[in-house]
């Protein structure tokens, strides 16, 4: 049977990585999971409390393809308490996840061969949607001194139909202000480049709000999540915001591609919009964990980090300790049975030098994988 080339894109490695820590489990041994964008906290109550309600009455069909007007309407609601604006709810529609808020904005924005910057180290999927809708991703290699952020000066000459930047970041969980975000929408907007904004991790910042594309503009996509601030990765829904011109061309798609989200996930996250006290106090588990992962590295000799403003990540340089982060990562996993994600997965190029750790999970999780890695690491002579 013939192929497409556009099913050949790369593998996303962090999924590889959690298909062989679930191995090593399913063979008795116990893994702490860093590799997976994961929260350890479950769906808030007021979701599963009203998704239990409605189950008993209502059998749950199709909504609308741009989702419930119930939930729309608190969705807009949520841009007025997290950044005092006032949205139509008309502009948000409802996805399955942001990857399929990605696949409409992508097919809205783009033609076959347009060419679209991201980031990196960025987000892999990014990059292997944009290759499987027959788009190019151009990779904007970002600097330590900008916070591994796109600035304007790397995009002006890319001769780009789009722009994707994620504020916080994944995987190093930098944030842009509201000066360098407001440049790069400027940017773009002077060289007729769609500007899309990433804003799955708002919610989970530490020293400062993280600030929404729509402070600045209309006319841009914005895309978001219920999988990380509201903990609920598994439920598939998303959201994103066009402009008002907009709405109509991505209904269609939405319509043809998806007919709606999973409506049930969409009574589930209408619930989650209540249940600010619950979430915060998730927050106060990933300061925690954040503080513990930025002093117990540096003990383990990863030393070279950026700290993250937002998100549960840290990005760390381990380019003197190897040039083959795959291999060091699998060997941690072997050895020392934590699980780590590759810089090759969010960096092709300088990847190799590079490991991600995630701190979503338990204080517990977090504090005993980070002893494995001291040990690790001392074992194999890279610290006292």
């Amino acid at each position: 049977m013939k192929n497409s080339t556009r099913g050949n894109v790369d593998a996303f490695i962090v999924m590889d990585v959690m298909e062989a820590a679930r191995r090593a489990e399913a063979q008795g041994r116990h893994i702490i999971h860093m590799e997976v964008g994961q929260p350890g906290t479950s769906a808030p109550k007021g979701a599963l409390v009203a998704l239990n309600g409605r189950m008993q009455s209502n059998p749950m069909g199709y909504t609308v393809a741009l989702g419930s007007p119930d939930l729309r309407r608190k969705i807009a609601e949520l841009y007025e308490k997290w950044y005092g604006l006032w949205l139509n709810p008309d502009r948000v529609v409802v996805t399955s996840g942001s990857s399929g808020a990605f696949l409409l904005g992508f097919n809205s924005l783009f033609d076959s061969g347009d060419r679209v910057g991201i980031g990196a180290p960025g987000y892999p999927s990014y990059r292997q949607i944009l290759k499987a809708l027959g788009l190019v991703p151009v990779d904007i290699a970002t600097t330590e001194e900008n916070r591994f952020q796109p600035v304007v000066a790397d995009i002006i000459s890319q001769n780009l139909a789009g722009l994707m930047v994620a504020s916080p970041a994944n995987p190093t969980g930098t944030m842009l202000d509201k000066n360098s975000l407001s440049a790069l929408i400027k940017g773009c907007q002077n060289t007729g480049t769609a500007f899309i904004s990433d804003e799955i991790y708002h919610g989970i910042e530490y020293e400062r709000k993280a600030v929404t594309a729509l402070e600045i503009t209309d006319d841009c996509y914005v895309i978001n999540s219920f999988s990380k601030y509201f903990s609920m990765t598994g439920w598939r829904i998303g959201w994103m915001v066009v402009p008002e011109t907009h709405i109509r061309r991505i209904e269609r798609l939405a319509q043809n591609l998806f007919i709606c989200a999973p409506h049930a996930s969409q009574v589930a996250a209408l619930g989650a919009l209540d249940c600010y006290d619950e979430l915060n106090a998730n927050m106060a588990i990933y300061r925690i964990n954040r503080q513990l992962m930025l002093d117990g590295l540096i003990v383990a000799g990863f030393e070279c980090i950026a700290p993250p403003d937002g998100a549960f990540y840290v990005y760390a340089d381990i380019s003197h300790l190897t040039n083959d982060s795959l291999s060091f990562a699998r060997d941690i996993l072997d050895v020392a049975g934590v699980a780590v994600t590759p810089g090759l997965d969010f960096d092709p190029l300088r990847g190799s030098g590079t490991l991600r750790f995630s701190y979503a999970g338990s204080s517990a999780d977090i504090k005993e994988g980070l002893v494995r890695l001291q040990n690790y690491m001392r074992a194999k002579g890279h610290i006292q």
